[in-house]
């Protein structure tokens, strides 16, 4: 199967408010249309995951940003550019994204995708979409592909064909705030 027929078959699945698992810049994500709350829950059933335990929201292109976060501070971009690793950022204000994945506080986790395959399938789902990591909740996070619990495997409407081959050991994200030009980091 062909990068492309991975890219229709996930935009079928997220548009029909579906959940999938696909690479993405760090590990495997399970994930969702970022604006639709049926399609979150669906995702914190699957993991058993509490809902105060929040979740990341990729983005294909800064620009994005200014409509998911209100009044963004455009300097945290001169700060992911001294970055080496992928790295999440928790923003204040969330906007435009599904009431149950937005923390209490109104802040919402969000990382711009450099890996190929995720930036295409936003770029032409045209929505954010969720990533979590593809195990139940209080397990370690999988590696690799062949890490993956099979009981996830089977409970989301597509998995992507696309670097399931890919032995590299992957790692989370590095997670950062920011707020009024000062970043914490609460996971380096």
């Amino acid at each position: 199967m062909d990068f492309n027929t991975d890219v229709e078959n996930s935009l079928a699945a997220l548009q029909a408010g579906g959940i999938i698992l696909y690479p993405t810049d760090t590990i495997w994500g399970i994930g969702c249309d970022a604006t639709n709350a049926a399609a979150v829950r669906k995702i914190y059933e699957l993991k058993k995951r509490p809902a105060e335990k929040s979740m990341i929201v990729l983005l294909a292109d800064e620009r994005d940003l200014l409509q998911y976060v209100a009044n963004p501070d455009l300097a945290i971009f001169d700060y992911l550019d001294t970055v080496t690793k992928p790295t999440t950022v928790i923003y204040e204000g969330a906007i435009g994204l599904a009431d149950n994945l937005v923390n209490e506080d109104g802040s919402i986790a969000i990382r711009i995708v450099q890996e190929t395959f995720c930036r295409h399938l936003i770029k032409r789902f045209r929505k954010p979409i969720v990533s979590t990591s593809a195990n139940f909740s209080n397990e370690p996070a999988p590696r690799t592909f062949a890490e993956i619990p099979e009981a996830i495997r089977q409970q989301v409407d597509y998995v992507v064909q696309y670097r399931q081959n890919d032995a590299t050991i992957a790692a989370p994200s590095a997670v950062v705030r920011w707020e009024r030009g000062q970043v914490t980091v609460i996971r380096p």
